[in-house]
Formats: C-alpha cells, structure tokens, sequence
C-alpha cells in the first residue's frame, strides 16, 4: 500500500465500531495506560475499520477515547478485504504484538535517561512493578547497582524491614555464635521470661549478632568508643570489639559483668564491663566522650534478670519509665555531637492486657533528650513456639502474636554534617571509607 492510499480521517466516535466478536480482551489497566498517551501524545496510530466501519485494530484507542470523552477519533478504512482476511488481520494483529521482544538494556538505557530528567515514566505506559523490574536488576531484588547485592554491602539491605529469617542473616548469626560461644550461662537461676515476643525469640533473650554487626556497620566506624548503660550480655561489645570498636557497658549483675569481661579478655577485644547501676554512668564515662550509643534494655518487667531492687524487670512501670527516660537522657551528654545511638526495644503488654507504650515512650524520652528521631526499622524474629499460642489469643481476646522488635535509630548533632562524619558503609566487618 502507497501513501497514496493509506488516507486517514477523523470519524464521529458514535460510527465506529468495535468487532462484537473481538477475542482480545481489553482490562480497564490498558484502557487507562492508552488515554493517559492519548493525552499526553495524541493518537500515535489510527483505528482501523472495514468498510462498514466495524474495528479491525484499535479497540482499545477507541475505548480510551471514549473514557478522555472525545466525539472524534482518526480512522483508516481497509475496504478492501475479505472476510477471511478481515479475521485474520484482527488476529495477526494482536498476535505480532505479542511476539515482540525488548532488548531490555536499551530500554533501561532510555527509562533512566528519561529518569534523570524527571519525566514521568508512567506515560511510558509500563505500571509501577514493571517499572521496578526494569530499573532494578532482575535477578537481584536487593540488589545495588554495579557493586554487588546490598546485603553484600550493607550487611542486610538497608530497608526499614529486617528479617532475621533470610539466610544471609542467619549465616552470619551463626558465624558470631560460634565465635561468641554460649551467652546464658549467668541467666540460668535468675531469668523468668512471659509474653509472646520473648517466648518467640527463646527462652533466652539475647541480642542478635547479626543485628549488632549492622548497626556497627551503619551508624559506627572503627576505632570508635561505643558505650551502653544496659549492657546485659556481651555480644554487642563482643561484636563491636571484633570490628575495631571500642566498648564501654554498664552491667548491673555482677555474676553477667565478670562474664563479659572474662569473655571479652580471652579474645583480646577493647571492650569492658562495669557493675554498677545504669544510673551512674556518668560516674564512669565523660562528656561527650562517646562516639556510638547502643542498647536493647530491659523490656520494662517483660523478663525479670535477678532479684536486685535496683533491676528495672523489678519495679512498677511508673518506676521503671522514670529510671529509663533518666538513664537515656543522661546518655545525650555522654555521646560526642554528630553521632548516632540506637535503641532496640519491643511493646509489652500492662496486668489488663493494654501496651504500655514502650515503643513510643522510648521515642519520647530520646527526643527530648535532645536527639533527632532518625531511623525506625522492624525487626522480625522466627516465630519459634508462637504459632501454638497465636490461635488461642485471637480467638479468645483479638490479640496478635507478637513476633518483631522496633529498632529505633536516632542522631545528635546537625544531620547535614551525616555524610561528612560517616563516609560510605562497605563490606566487610568493619570497613568504612570516607569520600
């Protein structure tokens, strides 16, 4: 066919029409992918109808120009056809179509570049999860451009979700345990744990290692001073002892201090553990003498440690919210500026069965310590023995097993200067490189 003959001209929406017997179905998805071009380009192609007006190709531009409320829409007559070729022209039609390949490097090439200058790719007609795939790689959901996956990288990919269930993560964990060695042994006689999280996690709880390495990796660098006033076990200063680390802890139980230290000793790590009350950390660490604060404390009277009075898992939740936000607050004038301390920490339930706002609180009490709330992120623990209980819960009072930790990231300081401070997270335990 000739230029000559391929004659387009502009019809009344009302005389078009489709093919009543059309095998291509068309979802409401394509017909709004279509109008927003229309829109933004005007028709790209013609509708092609037969001699009595009936589509050929272009049901869905002619669906989409009704729903943009159009009266006319451009038309090619093909009034020289056959029945037979007139049926099969609608199906070769479609079917080409689908049979077209991208070669998907100069496709990303051309959304990135249209990316880079704002354009909306949307008019593009690729949806979100599309889009997604082609501007990530595909076999890599985590993955971090050119430099590998970003829980190579990172530790875990940075997200505000961490799952302690992938397999890199519990590698890892595995990795530290055997290096760490068992940590309950001081807890044995002492420790009573209840509620769905602590159950969940073991009958134990115990700082992740895994947990402890990213946090060093994200928010710390070598040769920083890190200190906790909650110290409990020794992973964290076993952890960050091993990636160049200093350490400080404040340890209540004398039996978990002298644990620590021994461990800590026997590995030749910069790290020590001071028995004394969290309350008297100023006693032992100076002003602005700390480069990262880290602690999971005690969850309120969630687990019960020993039977010290002094022991926040012994006292009313008035008392201990009073001790608690006066140990984090004193821990602001501990920390140098620009740094970051991180809280990990859960919800627990009251004796009526309410949250006693734990998670909120603890945001509270840092912040108006004076620390910018920076970073939340959800830990996710396996559910261990929670799937016997969670049922049971549900049915008899609509409460939920509990089966995360909040990690509650925040930072001192003027948060312009992060980039300046940190340098880059990298790879291996403990490298950091500044830019």
């Amino acid at each position: 066919m000739n230029k000559q003959n391929f004659k387009v001209e502009f019809m009344d929406v009302t005389e078009v029409f489709p093919y009543s017997e059309n095998p291509r179905q068309i979802g409401p998805d394509a017909v709004a992918k279509v109008a927003k071009s229309i829109k933004e380009y005007g028709f790209a192609s013609p509708i092609i109808v037969n001699a009595q007006n009936v589509i050929l190709a272009g049901h869905t531009r002619l669906q989409a120009a009704l729903s943009l409320g159009l009266s006319q829409v451009p038309v090619h007559v093909r009034d020289n056809l056959t029945d037979e070729q007139e049926r099969a022209y609608r199906l070769a039609d479609n079917r080409v179509a689908e049979e077209s390949q991208w070669d998907f490097p100069i496709l990303t090439a051309e959304l990135e570049a249209l990316q880079s200058d704002d354009f909306d790719l949307f008019l593009t007609g690729f949806d979100p999860h599309e889009l997604n795939k082609l501007l990530s790689p595909d076999e890599d959901p985590y993955a971090d451009g050119e430099k590998g996956s970003m829980a190579e990288n990172f530790g875990a990919p940075p997200f505000s979700v961490l799952d302690t269930r992938q397999g890199y993560w519990q590698d890892r964990k595995k990795n530290w345990d055997s290096i760490i060695g068992d940590q309950g042994e001081s807890r044995e006689n002492t420790l009573a744990a209840k509620g769905s999280i602590m159950e969940s996690i073991g009958s134990v709880s115990l700082l992740d290692a895994t947990l402890a390495e990213i946090m060093c990796r994200w928010f710390g660098k070598p040769d920083f001073h890190a200190f906790d006033c909650f110290a409990g076990d020794t992973v964290f200063g076993f952890v960050a002892g091993s990636m160049g680390m200093n350490f400080t802890g404040i340890e209540l139980r004398k039996e978990q201090a002298d644990l620590n230290n021994k461990r800590v000793a026997e590995a030749e790590l910069s790290a020590r553990y001071i028995n004394d009350d969290a309350l008297n950390m100023n006693k032992h660490i100076q002003p602005e003498s700390m480069d990262f604060f880290f602690s999971c404390p005690p969850y309120a009277d969630l687990e019960q440690y020993s039977d010290d009075p002094k022991d926040l898992s012994n006292m009313s939740h008035d008392d201990f919210f009073e001790v608690y936000k006066s140990a984090l607050e004193n821990t602001y004038s501990r920390l140098k500026p620009n740094r970051f301390a991180v809280v990990v920490t859960s919800e627990v339930r009251s004796k009526s069965g309410n949250y006693i706002g734990l998670v909120p609180r603890t945001i509270e009490f840092m912040v108006s310590a004076g620390y910018h709330f920076w970073n939340e992120m959800v830990l996710i623990n396996s559910a261990g023995t929670l799937p016997l209980r969670a049922g049971k819960s549900m049915n008899a009072s609509r409460k939920v097993g509990r089966m995360h930790q909040n990690v509650l990231v925040f930072y001192k300081g003027d948060p312009k200067k992060i980039k300046a401070n940190m340098g880059s997270v990298t790879g291996g335990f403990g490298e950091h490189q500044d830019e």
